[in-house]
């Protein structure tokens, strides 16, 4: 998209090119992510309503987050490394005008096929803003205290992002109609677009090259991956059009693979997982969001159209876990430094099974929301607060300076892929489990029918994202051994003495987590594949015990 309709009026930034009005340079930044974090879930509580007036069918109805998280995920390197290039503020800017453009589109949408592009449209306008929007807290605000506020409230946006859009969907579902979830980014996006010019800084532009390629292959590749599940779940693994598309994910797959060691500035430089630690962390991270988002798809589902709770409701219900959830990352971060990332990923990986095999065992169309559903909703909140801090320094841990972006961006992209690729395969389980129910009816009536077969549908998923999170804790216990010595350090072997290289340029690390952070939630900030300034080394987690990735 061009940009050259962009305000270019702007405050001449002071000598040492940050910015000189921080406070207000740290909203527009925190209001920006807040309204990207809000949609990856405020769609979620709306979505009954969706169904029912642009008549999605109830497999096909998981794209409409899916067509965000994977626009957003699959082009989030790439809006990094166009950040460098053409400028952080410019592409910044770019994102937030195609966002906003793209929400009056959805708000309008009369069909599914209109909400679903427009979708698209959003993610993509979110993987242009999300990174350069942190990228941007380097290049404005001065390194130290300054810095790391701006950087912990940027950490906390995202954090409650997830939780506030449960919520915000709800009152907006239940007060309005859901077109004004979309409408509601309008008036930011303009206010965002009137002050970043006057109070945002431009970076210095880098001589990168897109991996237009690597961008297209592994993008293409795993959206169809998702269609073709998705398909197989309305219509049998048999499907025609599902085959294509499993044969044309493959096909790009491995092309991706391909291409990538070959291109001398890869968007995905494959050679970071070589480290068992780091893959680790990434396989964790993904099993752990698949299962997650899945099932707050369905509890979604559940409260609303078994207990018949309101929009508003529904997103009130997801409060308790919230309350777990944040406090339990404080306690991780003390538990990781102490006994090391591996106990602590592991428990909160089996705590969170726990609550979905509790789920999957206990529900029914019978179920009340305090005698079967909380008890697993607190569980989850406490085992996704102990995973996400240990993950994430595992995430970076032996990483060169000049490669953390894309190692800490990767981790984003895990959370972004993992949610529409878990998504799309729960999905598939509730399909088969909901057409196995249907063919042994329960019931009086056929509304209790049909609460029976969606019950149904939703505890074969549950059983499925048990698996998964099963899963993740034995690649915990048996992948990753990185100790806690080794993570976290504030001042790394050499950082001192040898700054990184201008180009390819190191960019924004998250803050050493040995101290707790300020804020944490399933979804952890993207960090940016940008670029930091050469006079301004990027913090490290080299570890003395496992050398640097090649």
């Amino acid at each position: 998209m061009s940009t050259s309709s962009i305000p270019s009026t702007e405050v001449r930034a002071p000598a040492d090119g940050f910015t000189r009005r921080p406070g207000i340079a740290l909203i527009v930044i925190a209001v920006s992510e807040l309204m990207v974090a809000l949609d990856a879930t405020i769609v979620n509580v709306s979505l009954p309503a969706i169904q029912r007036d642009l008549g999605f069918s109830a497999t096909d109805l998981s794209w409409v987050p899916n067509a965000y998280t994977l626009a957003a995920g699959g082009l989030l390197l790439l809006g990094g490394r166009i950040g460098d290039i053409l400028g952080r503020r410019r592409v910044f800017l770019a994102g937030i005008t195609l966002f906003t453009l793209a929400s009056v589109f959805a708000g309008l949408a009369p069909d599914a096929s209109w909400l679903l592009v427009a979708r698209a449209l959003q993610g993509a306008g979110a993987a242009l803003t999300a990174p350069n929007a942190l990228a941007l807290v380097t290049t404005n605000f001065r390194e130290g205290p300054e810095r790391d506020r701006a950087v912990g409230v940027y950490a906390a946006v995202t954090g409650s992002g997830a939780v506030l859009g449960m919520i915000g969907g709800g009152m907006i579902t239940t007060w309005a109609s859901w077109p004004w979830i979309f409408y509601i980014n309008v008036p930011v996006g303009i206010a965002v677009l009137v002050l970043t010019p006057r109070f945002l800084n431009e970076s210095t532009r880098t001589p990168h090259r897109l991996d237009l390629p690597g961008a297209f292959t592994s993008t293409v590749g795993v959206a169809a991956l998702v269609y073709g599940l998705v398909q197989a779940a309305s219509e049998g693994w048999r499907d025609g059009r599902a085959l294509i598309a499993f044969a044309v994910a493959a096909v790009l797959l491995v092309s991706f693979l391909i291409i990538e060691p070959r291109t001398r500035e890869a968007l995905t430089p494959l050679h970071l997982f070589l480290s068992r630690n780091r893959s680790g962390a990434y396989a964790v991270n993904l099993l752990m969001i698949a299962s997650m988002l899945g099932m707050l798809f369905f509890q979604t589902q559940f409260f609303q159209e078994v207990l018949n709770f309101s929009p508003l409701r529904a997103g009130l219900a997801f409060i308790p876990m919230t309350l777990v959830m944040v406090p339990s990352t404080q306690l991780a971060a003390k538990l990781m430094t102490r006994f090391g990332p591996r106990p602590v990923i592991a428990s909160g990986a089996l705590v969170a099974a726990i609550a979905a095999i509790w789920l999957s065992q206990g529900l029914s169309a019978d179920s009340g929301y305090v005698d079967t559903i909380l008890g697993p909703l607190l569980l989850i909140g406490l085992g996704i607060g102990l995973m996400m801090v240990p993950l994430t320094a595992v995430a970076v841990y032996g990483i060169r300076p000049e490669e953390s972006g894309a190692g800490s961006s990767l981790l984003s992209v895990t959370n972004q892929v993992g949610g529409s690729l878990g998504l799309a395969i729960l999905v598939t389980a509730f399909g088969t489990a909901s057409r196995d129910a249907a063919r042994s009816p329960e019931g009086a009536t056929p509304v209790e029918q049909a609460h029976h077969v969606l019950a149904e549908g939703v505890v074969g998923a549950f059983q499925l994202a048990s698996i998964f999170l099963v899963a993740a804790t034995v690649l915990a216990i048996v992948v990753i051994n990185a100790k806690a010595s080794e993570l976290g350090s504030a001042a790394p072997h050499g950082a001192a003495a040898s700054p990184p290289p201008a180009s390819p340029a190191p960019a924004a690390v998250p803050p050493p987590v040995s101290a707790a952070p300020p804020a944490t939630s399933a979804t952890p900030p993207a960090t940016a594949a940008g670029t930091a300034p050469a006079a301004e080394p990027a913090v490290s987690t080299l570890n003395p015990g496992e050398p640097a990735s090649r």
